[in-house]
């Protein structure tokens, strides 16, 4: 009578799976390599005299989604070949470029990429979501929050964000108000911006 109990309960827990089947959320996730030509990360940093912008390339990334709806995703920058692109003068822009590689800023010989991790993702209705992930820059890993867009077609999808950074925390203090007294008009702002478009074809 016992065998016979167990026997019946293994089947209905046979029919119970089966009918369920497999876990449709894992099957539906798909991961997409993002396009690095198409794809685009702009950089803005601020101080008490004016601004500053350029470009940093992608080395790579991707993007998770299920049904067309972020669900993860990351992308590695190659900060050894960024880029000023507001200086016009050939003189003056390498200086500041040369500056932002070196010690002061992104030491880039010893730390020649960057990289965001998506950790989590909250859908906030239509294209919009709240993000949290992990950006490493000179080997330091920080936890960042940001609002993001993902559009989808029937080709690619699209993921719009603009990343707050607050460089301190990447011991990047050169002209920081938050280290250094009676700087004036050479402060620094100790946030920049990062502008970022990825691409990633279907």
């Amino acid at each position: 009578m016992r065998k016979m109990f167990v026997y019946v309960m293994a089947g209905l827990l046979f029919n119970a799976a089966a009918i369920a089947g497999p876990d449709k959320h894992k099957a539906a996730d798909k991961t997409l390599a993002v396009d690095t030509k198409s794809s685009k990360v702009t950089w803005g940093a601020k101080k008490v005299t004016g601004t500053h912008a350029g470009t940093v390339p992608l080395t790579s990334g991707s993007l998770i989604v299920d049904n067309d709806k972020l669900k993860g995703g990351n992308f590695v920058v190659d900060v050894k070949s960024l880029v000023v692109t507001d200086i016009t003068d050939k003189e003056m822009n390498g200086k500041l470029t040369g500056h932002l590689k070196g010690d002061d800023f992104f030491s880039v010989e010893k730390h020649p990429q960057a990289k965001l991790v998506i950790t989590s993702v909250t859908p906030k209705g239509g294209d919009a979501y709240d993000v949290t992930g992990k950006l490493t820059i000179k080997g330091i890993t920080e936890e960042v929050k940001f609002p993001a867009t993902v559009k989808s077609d029937a080709k690619k999808v699209t993921a719009n964000a603009k990343v707050t950074v607050d460089r301190t925390k990447y011991d990047i203090k050169f002209r920081s108000s938050n280290f250094f007294e009676n700087l004036g008009d050479k402060a620094i702002d100790n946030d920049f911006t990062l502008d970022v478009n990825l691409v990633a074809n279907k």
